[in-house]
């Protein structure tokens, strides 16, 4: 199973509107408002590292209000 955590920044205001599309999408498993140098917090699990990619790159990243993101991959076998 392949994780990862991505962090994303956003329009002012329009973090309520981007958690409720991102709880939306199969891969998210989890979902949080931050404080801090970003916004929101995203835990997305997929079978393949392939599949998490196309979910991030197809779906996150492309994403109205969303402006930037960085992703942190898990290390499987690590913790």
């Amino acid at each position: 199973m392949a994780q990862a955590y991505v962090l994303l920044n956003c329009e002012l205001g329009a973090e309520e509107e981007i958690i409720g599309k991102l709880k939306e999408l199969a891969n998210v498993k989890e979902v949080h408002g931050t404080f801090g140098a970003y916004d929101i917090t995203a835990k997305l699990e997929a079978e393949t590292a392939e599949k998490l990619r196309e979910t991030i790159t197809q779906n996150l990243r492309k994403m109205d209000k969303i402006r930037s993101t960085l992703t942190l991959t898990v290390v499987e076998g690590q913790g």
